[in-house]
């Protein structure tokens, strides 16, 4: 029994930080070699496993995973430098742990989302998973004109914008289902958006969202155009590059917009078909 015991804490010696840095030093001699065949680097990943299992659930991740991160700390060379070798792998593997978790919500890999610039990005949501409805998110729903300040419309007027919008593209021969799924996703990207314009650049490109939708492109980028209005700095300031919301939310009515033989037969012409 003593002679076991005696063994175990030899093998267990990592367990401290100087005893760490002796077993990294003897690991790393053999470049790296020894890390498949000594029986202590095995137990030395095991236990990290362990000791970073609660840190890897925190982040939603296999404690395996933050051994992983931990073995990566481990062969660098300033872990041997460090006054507390312990310290600096702890303090990497929670860095990787938040990494990893954040390239999960944002989509991306984990060498982008520890770049700040993109981290700085929240998660990644589906337009279903809201848990608010669209006028919460009015304030974004910004066209930046001289003439009109947000700020004074009430929830109300952006419901009721809303439905207008849906009302007109199936006064127009849309199908109602898609007129209003295709509205409200515009809205919901809008409103994340940091201007009308970006939220336009990016829709355009969004074909993963035109498949979701069922539109065929030209009826995508027709929608888009009526509703956010024309892009062009040319057009900022004339009907065309308004679009239909801001219309509606400076109040301007539906039956106005039916008088409007521009706009109506851009609705019209680009109707998406339906199979009968």
């Amino acid at each position: 029994m003593n002679w076991r015991s005696t063994q175990e804490d030899a093998t267990q010696a990592f367990r401290s930080s100087e005893g760490l840095r002796t077993l990294l030093r003897r690991l790393q001699e053999s470049d790296g070699a020894a890390w498949r065949t000594d029986p202590e680097a095995s137990a030395l990943l095991q236990f990290a496993a362990e000791k970073y299992s609660a840190l890897a659930r925190k982040h939603g991740l296999d404690p395996w995973e933050a051994a992983s991160a931990a073995f990566d700390a481990m062969r660098a060379p300033a872990t041997l430098r460090a006054d507390d070798p312990w310290a600096l792998v702890t303090r990497a593997v929670q860095v990787t742990c938040i990494a990893e978790e954040r390239a999960q919500g944002l989509l991306c890999s984990v060498h982008q989302a520890r770049r700040a610039k993109v981290s700085a990005f929240h998660d990644a949501e589906r337009f279903s998973d809201r848990e608010h409805e669209l006028p919460e998110y009015h304030p974004a729903f910004r066209t930046e004109p001289v003439d009109f300040d947000p700020d004074h419309s009430s929830r109300e007027d952006v419901s009721a914008a809303v439905r207008d919008a849906i009302m007109l593209f199936s006064l127009l021969g849309w199908p109602r289902d898609r007129a209003r799924s295709g509205v409200e996703y515009v809205c919901g990207r809008l409103a994340d958006a940091p201007s009308r314009a970006s939220a336009y650049e990016s829709l355009r490109r969004d074909a993963a969202a035109r498949a979701h939708l069922d539109l065929h492109q030209r009826a995508w980028l027709a929608m888009l155009k009526t509703l956010l209005g024309c892009c062009d700095p040319l057009h900022q300031h004339t009907v065309a590059g308004r679009g239909i919301l801001w219309r509606l939310l400076v109040g301007e009515p539906l039956r106005a917009l039916l008088h409007d033989d521009d706009l109506v037969t851009e609705i019209v012409v680009n109707a998406p078909r339906v199979l009968s």
